[in-house]
């Protein structure tokens, strides 16, 4: 990319995020930071969890994304009794006209650019990890052989907090997979009354497609990594990652009492890679410390790991991340 051609390549990219944005907001009413959030990932190439209680639309929001930017659907619904080949395939035995038999791979649901994970808390760990090599290597393996999936490849998976019989944590090898951990708010009550009027009236909302081709999709990806970072913006998102660990100089009190174990670097490179995408959207081409903290909770809630003590107190990783910030905008 050229000097020349910055205000237009940032043009183009804020053009189609809020023409997207506008898309499903046709379909999600009141859920304008989870949007946000859903979509800030998708540009940025990470996956994310959504965390939510039934009803709230958290499928809908998948189906309508995918229809937006055209782009391959799959839906798989998370149970006790599914199995890994469900999600990633399998190899069948077939046989051909002359009679002779060999083995062909049967691709699973995974093999699309946007899967909807459903209630991926209700699948045995044995299943859930086989969304792990797809998730970070963007490929899986059946019998020995590598299968690729189709760029862009984006996960979204659903979670409901409050039904925990019967469920099985997601182990945090997997969770620090998710670039976003956002939570699915209740809607107000002037909010139901849009929804109402919107779903159980003859008209429904028509969704236009955004993106023509998943090469545009890649292209409007290479801006945003393109975004420079400066030296201090960089160190600011260390520091906010350290903060979340007990045995650094750099963690408050909270984080010492409570924390068991902090945030991967991966959450830095969330940090970082989030943070471009709302300078982006704010019009300019340089990261400030306020992108960051914009994205210190979607990127970091996830990947903090409490200790007994804080579990007991009812202390939350939003608590411990609020005061990260709160530390590191005084020394500011």
């Amino acid at each position: 990319m050229t000097h020349s051609e910055l205000p237009s390549q940032v043009e183009q990219f804020r053009t189609r995020f809020r023409a997207i944005q506008q898309e499903l907001g046709k379909m999600m009413v009141g859920q304008d930071e989870l949007v946000e959030g859903v979509l800030v990932a998708f540009f940025a190439g990470g996956h994310v969890l959504m965390e939510g209680v039934p009803g709230l639309g958290k499928t809908m929001l998948v189906r309508t994304l995918a229809d937006a930017v055209h782009l391959k659907f799959s839906r798989v619904q998370f149970t006790p009794d599914l199995m890994p080949a469900d999600i990633i395939g399998t190899n069948l035995i077939v046989e051909d006209a002359e009679g002779r038999k060999s083995f062909q791979f049967q691709p699973g649901p995974v093999f699309a650019n946007i899967v909807l994970a459903d209630e991926i808390n209700r699948a045995t760990p044995k299943t859930q990890s086989a969304l792990l090599e797809a998730m970070q290597e963007h490929h899986v393996t059946v019998g020995g052989i590598q299968h690729p999936l189709e760029e862009p490849f984006l996960v979204l998976a659903t979670q409901n907090p409050l039904e925990m019989e019967g469920t099985y944590p997601l182990p945090e090898a997997q969770l620090d997979r998710f670039f976003f951990k956002l939570k699915v708010r209740f809607p107000s009550a002037d909010e139901l009354h849009t929804i109402l009027d919107r779903t159980t009236a003859v008209d429904r909302p028509q969704i236009e497609k955004v993106l023509k081709d998943p090469e545009e999709m890649r292209v409007l990806r290479t801006v945003v990594r393109q975004v420079p970072l400066a030296r201090e913006i960089q160190a600011h998102a260390i520091a906010l990652v350290m903060g979340t660990h007990p045995d650094t100089e750099q963690a408050p009190a909270l984080t010492k009492k409570y924390v068991r174990y902090g945030a991967s670097p991966r959450a830095a490179q969330a940090l970082i890679l989030a943070g471009k995408i709302y300078a982006l959207l704010d019009g300019r081409f340089h990261v400030a410390r306020a992108d960051l903290d914009r994205a210190a909770l979607a990127a970091l809630r996830h990947r903090v790991i409490l200790n007994f003590e804080g579990e007991a107190e009812g202390t939350t990783t939003d608590d411990i991340i609020a005061e990260v910030l709160r530390v590191e905008s005084a020394k500011a």
